[in-house]
């Protein structure tokens, strides 16, 4: 198996629940089609560069996975045929020296997110005030 990255932009407009749909929609093709995912990532909306189908904004979705070299022509052409994804880029690590750069993304993700639990809140500070000695006045 091959190990991919691959990041994909949706339409802005699209709801909460649209957005999981479609997001649930190429996690299930590359399961289908005998892949294993590592990672999701979802980056946020964000401003494009420049307008891609009359869109300024979109939603950034990384998705890392391991997958036979026959299921990225199943996937590309799946996601072709999906309207609401206005811009898609496969990548592929081959060398053992970005297959081990993919393993340290994946694990850095992991651990990112495991340390992203909920904290108790801090107390606020006590502004800081500074203590003046008074001189006494001198006639001279």
């Amino acid at each position: 198996m091959r190990h991919y990255e691959l990041l994909f932009i949706l339409k802005p407009t699209l709801t909460e629940e649209e957005v999981k749909a479609k997001v649930d929609f190429v996690k299930e093709v590359i399961t289908k089609n005998g892949g294993e995912i590592a990672n999701v990532v979802e980056i946020g909306t964000r401003k494009l560069a420049y307008a891609i189908k009359k869109y300024e904004r979109g939603t950034y979705f990384v998705i890392y996975y391991k997958a036979p070299p026959a299921l990225l022509a199943e996937l590309v052409r799946n996601i072709r045929i999906t309207e609401d994804i206005i811009r898609f880029l496969s990548v592929k690590y081959e060398n053992k020296r970005e297959i081990a750069a993919w393993e340290r993304m994946v694990k850095g993700i992991r651990q990112t997110i495991a340390r992203k639990e909920p904290r108790e809140p801090r107390a606020p500070r006590e502004p800081r005030v500074e203590k003046v000695e008074e001189q006494p006045l001198t006639e001279e």
